[in-house]
């Protein structure tokens, strides 16, 4: 029977905030830093298909908004979970719920907007100088570095992240 021979290390690591990120507009500004800044010095390269890619770019995303609805003595009778696959979407999709009177009532409550409960996950692709691409992922209350090898990848993160207010 052949046996399973390790080919590579793939590590991950993870930093849980001290506080969530405040909104989604805190969340995406960050996210954009990443991207136009490149704080880990990555570089673009050019795919299979001969295509150039960006040395960050957004891989995976989506966001959810909560909505409640509160009867007249303010208890939670029902409550809507919206999830949705940009900032846009997630947008528009918690506007149509707050303004929708028939939900509203089938619900027998007004519609409140519940920020404390909202979520927000975006995995950013990022590709090192030595040829290897790694995952850093951001929620509102933690940071994740995945499918690095190399630890001077997690070590240029951290710092990074050292120096991030909003990621302490």
């Amino acid at each position: 029977m052949a046996d399973f021979v390790l080919k590579t290390v793939n590590k991950s690591a993870v930093r849980d905030l001290t506080d969530p990120i405040a909104d989604v507009t805190s969340f995406n500004t960050l996210i954009e830093s990443v991207i136009a800044d490149n704080p880990f010095g990555c570089v673009g390269y050019t795919d299979r298909d001969g295509q150039p890619v960006a040395a960050v770019i957004r891989n995976r995303e989506h966001y959810t908004a909560k909505v409640n609805f509160l009867n007249g003595e303010g208890k939670r009778v029902g409550t809507v979970s919206l999830q949705s696959p940009s900032i846009t979407a997630f947008n528009a999709n918690a506007s149509e719920v707050l303004a929708n009177t028939a939900l509203a009532t089938a619900m027998g409550g007004t519609a409140e907007r519940n920020f404390g409960g909202e979520s927000y996950y975006c995995q950013l692709k990022c590709h090192d100088p030595s040829g290897d691409d790694y995952y850093v992922t951001f929620t509102r209350k933690t940071v994740r570095i995945s499918s690095y090898q190399d630890d001077a990848i997690k070590t240029t993160v951290d710092t990074w992240a050292d120096a991030v207010p909003a990621l302490a």
